[in-house]
């Protein structure tokens, strides 16, 4: 009896505690459904935010891509007060500069709009093309219009090599230096290397004829061209080169580099007399073309005539003056290159004893 009623009297107290059990194994599981219910909408949530970022991204580089082809194609030009100060060179073009076009493709588009640098880019594009087809007409020339057609060939070669290296960088330069600050500053620095290769390449052609006879001093100083030809490629990688500041430098450092040849013009005239110096040598055009290099950097650094008419030289004047004169100096060597080759083969074939020194 005693037994049953201890049965009877665990019997509600076992009741009670599966009960309880009952309650908390339904809360965990409403616990558990709850957060995994949560997890989901979290999940719909943060996949819908994902895809409405993505969305927006997406308007947004429609947006720019429509905004950038408007802007490329109705760009103006703008007055220099307003450039910023990576685009400020020259304070006397008042006006007709272009903005910053932070695009290769509208800065090349921009060769066809009227603005400061029209002017610079066509003579330069224009001329480098005149030289190309100019160099390849005098690669192909017959070898009986040369004395030694490898060795000629290869020495108007430099000179035309030096030219279209120099008018391709002035171009291209002009083109996109408006890019960006970046941009600016790589082709500036290609600009300035371009002229000092066509000074080099115009030594070469004159030392080679002028020297025939003589090799060792030709190859010396050769050399020494090529050597301040370098030097003055390394002091142009400089940024501080590019900057307003240092125009007069610019101008000494290339005005430097072209009066290097004083020294073989003496030595020629010292050795085979003046008068031959003027007929055989061709002092007169070698003259005339040092007098052009020094007026057109004397000009770039004094910044003439914009100078005088500020607001007035805008366009076609633009932003270097004095590199304009290139192309008239480039054409003015090939015309005393020719000059030399004829009189170097007319003085070779009337002598009796020609030179016939194997340079290599």
């Amino acid at each position: 009896m005693s037994a049953s009623a201890g049965h009877r009297s665990e019997g509600p107290a076992h009741n009670r505690c599966l009960f309880a059990r009952r309650v908390v194994h339904e809360k965990e599981e409403e616990t558990t459904k709850r957060e995994e219910e949560d997890d989901e909408e979290e999940e719909e949530d943060k996949s819908s935010d994902e895809g409405l970022l993505l969305q927006a991204h997406h308007a947004m580089e429609r947006m720019e891509e429509f905004v950038h082809k408007m802007w490329e194609g109705r760009w103006r030009v703008i007055p220099h007060d307003v450039l910023p100060d990576w685009l400020k060179d020259n304070d006397f073009l008042l006006h007709g500069h272009r903005p910053p076009m932070p695009s290769f493709r509208a800065c090349f588009k921009s060769i066809f709009r009227i603005h400061t640098e029209t002017g610079n880019i066509w003579t330069h594009l224009l001329g480098c093309l005149f030289f190309l087809c100019l160099g390849i007409v005098y690669m192909f020339r017959p070898n009986m219009s040369f004395v030694a057609p490898f060795q000629e060939k290869i020495v108007i070669g430099a000179f035309f090599l030096g030219a279209i290296l120099c008018l391709s960088f002035s171009w291209l330069f002009h083109t996109v230096y408006c890019h960006s600050e970046g941009v600016s500053r790589v082709f500036s620095k290609l600009d300035y290397s371009g002229i000092a290769f066509l000074i080099m390449g115009s030594f070469v052609p004159w030392l080679y004829y002028s020297f025939y006879c003589s090799p060792q001093p030709c190859f010396i100083y050769l050399i020494v061209v090529c050597i301040l030809g370098i030097a003055a490629i390394t002091v142009s990688q400089c940024d501080f080169f590019a900057t307003p500041q240092y125009r007069g430098v610019r101008a000494g450092v290339f005005v430097g580099l072209g009066l290097s040849g004083v020294v073989p013009t003496l030595h020629f005239m010292i050795t085979e007399g003046f008068l031959r110096a003027t007929t055989m040598g061709q002092m007169g055009w070698l003259f005339l073309m040092a007098v052009l290099y020094i007026t057109g950097a004397c000009l770039y650094a004094a910044r003439i005539p914009e100078r005088f008419f500020p607001g007035k030289c805008d366009i076609w004047v633009s932003r270097r003056p004095g590199i304009h004169t290139l192309s008239s100096q480039s054409m003015l060597a090939s015309q005393y290159i020719s000059s030399l080759i004829r009189t170097l083969s007319l003085f070779c074939s009337s002598t009796p004893i020609s030179c016939s020194i194997s340079w290599w």
